[in-house]
């Protein structure tokens, strides 16, 4: 690595965006380079090798079409950034890049050499394939070159605009794309599965402190209410930690929710200066491997259902086995009361297994209790129309 690629490098670890990397047949030298200039921890969330099939399969979800391609390094870039939602505080900028390479090996190759780079962030995707003249490096070199190529797609997802000279010789051609993803394919892609979550980050933000506890609160919000407000601020005065209020777009029951209905729950959020995730999970136990490390709060009606084998299929051995999950996720829940066909629903009545009880916390009456729903305002909303 000479001074230039040190600089790049830096400039990169001076940037807020953190990033997750997944490398499979080369560009192994560009990790050496990010670790070995100071401030990669302010950069790297992960990175992973799957080099074996299985491995590969794994990340993917699928067995790919063909394990060196375009298609398969821009699987591999999705996959990352989702990951890199996972392991990041809302509000931080994260970039996941995919490479996939076949280079020079101990037998010789018929076929070309080659590698394909993806970097996906959030409204942008930057690709890049290149093809080695065979016979011109050895393995070494091949590699120094793939990775002078990944480290060109981090400092492009990272906004450092300082040219990065790649070893380039006779004809050889570095071929280069970048696509927008305007809103709308944002949450089509989110609709459809291929991303696992879409934050709306409004206020002052947050620390990027990627151990902080983050503090959910799920629903439609339906609309947001002063209910919804106070209890996320009773919650976070009981155990600290990054506020979130998340809506699923689907629902085991119901169509997802449309465009204009998405723009119109994220806008409430906006105008209160809060952050809101929207996420295609319906269930806690699948939320909760979106949010490790997390406290979900509830009303006293949810609670009661999360500890119903009914909801189990019946089963009390699959709820204690999700429940259980949950809690080994680093996730529990704190509780509070629920209005519920004129009775006041709070946590003494729930009947929660002794193994168990750890996994919820009760917030105090006396600390909150709002009895309006949105259900109750849509209501008078109606009236009013009528």
């Amino acid at each position: 690595m000479d001074l230039a690629m040190q600089s790049v490098i830096g400039a990169i670890h001076a940037s807020s965006t953190r990033a997750v990397l997944c490398l499979a047949g080369g560009a192994s030298q560009a990790v050496g380079w990010i670790l070995s200039v100071p401030g990669a921890s302010e950069t790297i969330l992960e990175v992973s090798v799957p080099y074996s099939r299985i491995s590969m399969m794994q990340l993917l979800g699928k067995m790919p079409d063909q394990f060196v391609s375009e298609t398969t390094a821009k699987d591999m870039a999705y996959a990352t950034y989702n990951r890199s939602l996972q392991l990041s505080v809302p509000g931080t900028p994260v970039v996941g890049i995919g490479f996939t390479g076949t280079l020079v090996s101990a037998v010789p190759k018929r076929g070309d050499h080659r590698c394909h780079v993806c970097a996906r962030m959030r409204d942008h995707i930057w690709e890049y394939q290149f093809t080695f003249t065979k016979g011109l490096r050895n393995r070494e070199k091949e590699d120094f070159v793939a990775s002078q190529i990944l480290i060109k797609a981090l400092a492009s997802s990272s906004c450092v605009n300082i040219d990065i000279p790649i070893d380039i010789q006779g004809t050889e051609k570095l071929m280069e794309t970048q696509t927008h993803l305007d809103e709308a394919s944002q949450i089509r892609e989110l609709i459809e599965g291929r991303i696992c979550m879409l934050p709306y980050t409004y206020g002052a933000g947050f620390a990027s402190d990627d151990n902080s506890r983050r503090v959910i609160l799920s629903g439609s919000f339906n609309p947001l209410h002063e209910g919804h407000l106070k209890l996320m601020d009773t919650a976070c005065s009981m155990i600290g930690g990054v506020p979130i209020f998340e809506i699923s777009v689907v629902n085991a029951d119901k169509p997802p929710l449309s465009f204009d209905e998405i723009k119109s729950r994220a806008a409430q959020f906006e105008a209160a200066g809060k952050t809101v995730i929207f996420t295609s999970q319906p269930y806690f136990f699948k939320k909760a491997e979106l949010f490790p490390n997390s406290t979900f709060v509830v009303g006293a009606d949810t609670a009661v259902r999360l500890v119903n084998p009914k909801y189990y299929d019946g089963s009390h051995s699959r709820m204690l086995e999700v429940l259980h999950g949950m809690q080994n996720l680093g996730c529990d829940f704190l509780v509070a009361g629920r209005m519920v066909d004129g009775h006041y629903l709070t946590f003494v009545d729930l009947n929660i297994p002794d193994d168990l009880e750890m996994l919820f916390k009760a917030i105090p009456a006396e600390a909150f209790r709002v009895d309006i729903s949105s259900t109750e305002i849509r209501g008078r909303q109606a009236a009013g129309s009528a």
